[in-house]
């Protein structure tokens, strides 16, 4: 576990666990070293000359002074340390995120990065302080005595060495099983959670259909899979620390016998064994604590081993010589994608090859699920291609440094994610140095300013957390100043008008047509009235680029496009009527 330990912590936060072991691991063996002092002076005091037990007493006394020291510097420490390994671990967490692939941030992998940051980090936080030491304690201090053993009695120190590997096996067997039942006891936790989150977030959709916490099927298995979890943790952990508690009294009952045996025969005087026998009580004890520091640490490791694989797991691939793009071209050649983990599934794009000149606007249609937005990503490189090269400017995106391809690309997301805060801010995060004038204009190029002049508290209104308090048009809003304000000279829109009144989703149709003078805009859209006007259309279709040309060129093609744009064009006349009498 102390490796597992190191190894999350990295070299900035070795330094600070190193003393605290050194620490720790000192008043171990000074405790140690105090209880081997009992024997000599229990034999002076139980044997004919009571006064020979002063120098002992006395070199027992000191020991006992400085293991006081030393435990009270380890356990000041302790507290000290965890709160510095937790600044550390937050840190060296947040840097690996940043190194990350974005495509890496799954819903799944996102909770899971929630529960690392929070509830892990605590209790790592918590193993300086309440595990490391009674962990020590319980190997460092038997190992002293039984070293001390050699002094008073060999034959008593052979045995407890030929002892110690069968404590050991009954150990590691115990622990063995322990294991796997947290593992399993730890993602039933983890799903009973996702499903708690689930039930409270999703709560006017669960009443809207009348599925209450008794009809709520996902949450009610996964409570019970976390109840059964718990139930065969104890059931099948219990026998594995009572056998290792039954093998230690064994140890005992066994050096106990063969104390007297040795006494009978006249081998052992009492005095001496008295006092080995007391030294075995102290040893005993300590080795009998080592199974509940055992499930600890168990615990702990779990839990950094999966700290562990999220800081190795490898970062996006970096450039060592980074290009710059000549211009705001974007092509695609052969590319195709498939997403991870599941390799025997259809890929999600197919020897995709198209062009977008550096200023112009370009659409691109299909239907749900033909991996529009997977474009999208790759061109943002939130993804790697599987087949087949991304280029901007002519230079491949993935030797582009991730600053310089941030600074050249603009998303508007379908799913619009506000942060907590006010409005202002939220926009502000594309360009923190923006004027009020070049603010105002990406307002009034979105919409924006009049959602923000019906506001009581204009640009000062808070959105909440994820931007709840605002209505779905007027997050979408946001996030199109926010892009507008990055003033990137590649803009995507990823249904970005989907949540837009036709009054606004028209005028934002005309900012765009405007936009594409001056730069590269790929608008990702269902609605193909908001494409009419683009310079080229693109249809995709599982995958695969079926047909491009203009808006006029597609409909005389009489292809997908055309059969798409007959079923909307008839759909837009549906109205309600009055049935007849």
């Amino acid at each position: 576990m102390i490796r597992q330990l190191y190894r999350v912590l990295g070299p900035e936060g070795s330094r600070p666990l190193n003393r605290l072991l050194v620490l720790q691991s000192g008043a171990a063996v000074l405790q140690g070293i105090a209880f081997a002092f009992l024997v000599p002076v229990l034999r002076a005091l139980l044997g004919p000359g009571p006064d020979d037990a002063w120098p002992w007493l006395t070199a027992f006394a000191g020991c006992v002074l400085a293991y006081a020291v030393l435990q009270s510097a380890a356990l000041s420490g302790g507290f000290s340390a965890g709160s510095r390994l937790s600044r550390v671990l937050h840190r060296r967490m947040a840097d690996q995120a940043l190194r990350l692939p974005l495509g890496w941030f799954t819903a799944g992998r996102t909770a899971e990065f929630s529960r690392l940051a929070g509830q892990n980090v605590i209790q790592v936080m918590s193993t300086p302080a309440h595990l490391l030491r009674p962990f020590l304690t319980s190997f460092l201090t038997p190992a002293t005595l039984v070293a001390a053993t050699f002094f008073f009695d060999v034959r008593t120190a052979l045995v407890l060495l030929a002892c110690a590997p069968v404590l050991f096996a009954v150990q590691w067997a115990s622990t063995a099983v322990m294991r796997r039942l947290d593992l399993g006891r730890d993602a039933a936790i983890g799903e009973s959670a996702d499903r708690v989150l689930e039930f409270a977030r999703n709560q006017p959709v669960l009443r809207a259909f009348g599925r209450t916490a008794q009809g709520y099927g996902a949450l009610d298995d996964a409570l019970v899979a976390e109840a059964r979890a718990d139930r065969r943790l104890i059931a099948r952990g219990l026998p594995g620390l009572v056998s290792f508690s039954f093998a230690t009294r064994l140890v005992f009952a066994l050096l106990l016998a063969l104390g007297v045996s040795w006494r009978l025969e006249g081998s052992l005087d009492v005095p001496t064994l008295l006092a080995l026998l007391v030294l075995l009580v102290r040893l005993i004890d300590g080795v009998s604590s080592a199974a509940e520091a055992g499930a600890g640490m168990r615990l702990a490791r779990n839990t950094l081993d999966r700290l562990g694989a999220f800081l190795d797991a490898p970062p996006f691939p970096q450039p060592a010589e980074p290009r710059t793009p000549c211009d705001a071209s974007v092509e695609f050649t052969g590319v195709g994608f498939r997403h991870e983990g599941d390799p025997a599934a259809r890929p999600a794009l197919h020897d995709v090859t198209f062009r977008l000149p550096e200023h112009g606007l370009t659409a691109l249609v299909g239907p749900s699920g033909a991996g529009k937005t997977t474009i999208a990503a790759l061109l943002a490189r939130f993804h790697d291609t599987t087949e087949g090269t991304v280029r901007i400017g002519g230079v491949d995106v993935r030797e582009i440094a991730a600053e310089e391809l941030a600074a050249r690309v603009s998303l508007v997301f379908q799913d619009v994610y506000l942060f907590d805060g006010t409005i202002e801010e939220n926009v502000r995060i594309a360009a923190p140095d923006a004027g009020p004038g070049e603010l105002a204009e990406a307002a009034a190029l979105s919409g924006l300013d009049r959602v923000v002049d019906e506001l009581p508290d204009g640009w000062a209104t808070t959105v909440g957390e994820g931007g709840t308090r605002l209505s779905g048009g007027q997050r979408q809003r946001v996030s199109l100043a926010r892009a507008l304000l990055k003033d990137a000279p590649i803009l995507v829109l990823d249904e970005a008008t989907a949540a837009l009144d036709q009054q606004s989703e028209a005028l934002f149709a005309e900012t765009v047509r405007a936009l594409a003078d001056h730069r590269t805009v790929l608008v990702v859209a269902h609605r193909l009235s908001t494409v009419i006007d683009a310079d080229r259309i693109l249809v995709l279709e599982d995958g695969e680029i079926t047909e491009q040309g203009t808006h006029d060129e597609l409909l005389a093609a009489g292809g997908t496009y055309a059969s798409f744009w007959e079923r909307r064009a008839r759909a837009h006349g549906w109205r309600l009527a009055t049935a007849p009498s």
